[in-house]
């Protein structure tokens, strides 16, 4: 009796139109950048932290966090825009806001860094999107680079002052050591239901 020969009975419903990323080019000023920068070392810096509290190990940097009542309202008006533009054409997640404030982040030469992870963990607040925004001038600092990671390619980002990166929570990134200099920028978190 000869093999029974089986077909291909997949039947899509809808192609995937989530992106690796998105990105707003000059999304702030060289000015503003500098002014976000002076608010964030105005505050208490602490070393940023892990969900396992495995701290040096995985991620090294130094870390404060920046409300609306830091004289930036104007900073969460323009990102309530530009999140909810990127994610209508880009994503396409079902979103509710920002809900853990704007995380200030500083890292330093020779081995500031945060090694592969991803935004979201289990049993955590439902993290959809992850922001990154550059404030740093990419002539005063080598290294630092954010990259995205997909299977065995690493998309590096571009280090633009004032570029805005947005990408899924679920997606592998890290930012490789700054070898000289520092490097700020500001990490955001875009909150919404769970996935389904």
């Amino acid at each position: 009796m000869p093999p029974i020969k089986s077909e291909n009975v997949s039947w899509q419903f809808k192609t995937d139109k989530i992106n690796l990323y998105a990105y707003k080019n000059n999304f702030l000023s060289e000015e503003e950048c500098d002014q976000i920068v002076e608010i964030g070392h105005a505050k208490k810096l602490e070393l940023g932290n892990t969900k396992d509290n495995n701290k040096l190990k995985t991620r090294k940097s130094n870390i404060s966090w920046l409300s609306p009542s830091d004289n930036l309202e104007w900073l969460y008006r323009r990102l309530t825009d530009v999140i909810t533009d990127l994610n209508n054409q880009f994503f396409g997640f079902d979103i509710f806001g920002i809900q853990e404030g704007l995380q200030f982040t500083n890292y330093k030469a020779p081995d500031g860094k945060y090694d592969s992870h991803t935004d979201r963990a289990y049993g955590s607040i439902i993290r959809k999107l992850s922001i990154s925004i550059q404030l740093t001038n990419e002539d005063n600092y080598d290294g630092g680079d954010l990259e995205l990671l997909q299977s065995d390619k690493a998309d590096k980002m571009d280090k633009q002052q004032g570029k805005l990166i947005m990408f899924p929570s679920f997606v592998q990134h890290r930012v490789t050591p700054v070898i000289k200099g520092e490097r700020n920028s500001l990490v955001i978190w875009v909150t919404g239901n769970n996935f389904k």
